[in-house]
């Protein structure tokens, strides 16, 4: 599926760090865009609290902007996640993150910065937000992000500080992901390697950027797993969501839950899998194939296993 890569070129071409890159959904809409040249954000650092919120004072040129992204049952969970690991992998710190009760509901909304409807929607019972820094310049780099959606669509405010003489956002399209290389699988012997060894990954499979919902296929994998299952009711499987090291362990449990979840469901409503033979389980990156150190390793770490449970 076809994806826009917006890209954000908030720092000087002099800087040290690689530019800061955001990649959403190609049918993503920009909302808002705004510079002002020097100013002062209270930067929220922490839930609100004891009439108050507390902050940083972040100073130096700021930008706003909002997105609205056309993404039907995708969690603010799952967006908000994808948002985080592009920060970091461009060299940001997590100061502080939040969900709605956490952060401190209603009162954490109206106590800190948000733009106005129709250019910003927050919906007071499901809403996310992060803050995050990235030093090592001469003035620092700071970033918060709020997450939010309605219906049909999810919503994302970026208010960006740090140095002046910030290139203008542009945008490009990415290649289609038909394609992008996927790692080859051979479904004549994965049967044989689940049975063996007792578990095999499926590596053929796709999920929509910054979100738990499994991609159109079809899958040879689940198309495998569906007739081994179909052929024998006495067999049983879990599949296991794994994701890389980026990131909080908790909100990665459950990204990688959802999607094992989403396998699930697909054999379910697609393949006519009992349910009794399959359920799903997330382990975030508490179980490895590779170093989180590379990208390469990363993007191996980010899987969903099938695992055989059968005893007999």
């Amino acid at each position: 599926m076809t994806r826009a890569a917006l890209l954000f070129l908030l720092f000087s071409c002099g800087s040290a760090f690689a530019q800061m890159t955001l990649t959403f959904p190609a049918s993503t809409t920009q909302l808002h865009s705004n510079t002002e040249d020097f100013t002062n954000y209270p930067l929220p650092v922490g839930p609100y609290s004891d009439g108050s919120i507390p902050t940083v004072v972040a100073e130096g040129q700021m930008t706003e902007a909002t997105w609205r992204l056309n993404a039907p049952g995708t969690a603010t969970l799952d967006v908000m996640d994808d948002l985080r690991q592009q920060l970091e992998s461009t060299g940001f710190e997590l100061l502080f993150e939040c969900e709605t009760q956490t952060c401190g509901g209603f009162d954490f909304r109206f106590s800190t910065a948000v733009l106005p409807e129709p250019l910003m929607h927050i919906d007071l019972g499901d809403f996310r937000f992060l803050s995050a820094q990235r030093l090592g310049e001469a003035i620092p780099e700071y970033v918060s992000l709020f997450v939010s959606r309605s219906n049909e669509f999810a919503f994302v405010q970026m208010i960006r500080v740090g140095a002046a003489d910030t290139p203008p956002v542009v945008s490009e399209a990415s290649p289609p992901a038909s394609t992008v290389e996927r790692p080859s699988l051979n479904t004549e012997t994965l049967i044989d390697v689940l049975e063996q060894s007792g578990a095999v990954v499926l590596e053929d499979l796709e999920f929509e950027t910054g979100s738990s919902n499994l991609g159109t296929g079809p899958f040879a994998s689940l198309d495998t797993i569906a007739g081994y299952l179909n052929d024998a009711a006495e067999r049983t499987i879990a599949f296991v969501g794994h994701t890389d090291a980026v990131g909080l362990l908790q909100p990665n449990i459950e990204l990688s839950r959802r999607r094992a979840q989403s396998v699930v469901d697909r054999l379910i409503s697609d393949h006519g899998v009992s349910e009794n033979q399959i359920r799903a389980n997330g382990v975030g990156y508490l179980a490895p194939r590779a170093t989180n150190l590379t990208d390469e390793g990363r993007a191996k770490n980010r899987r969903v296993e099938a695992i055989l449970t059968s005893t007999q």
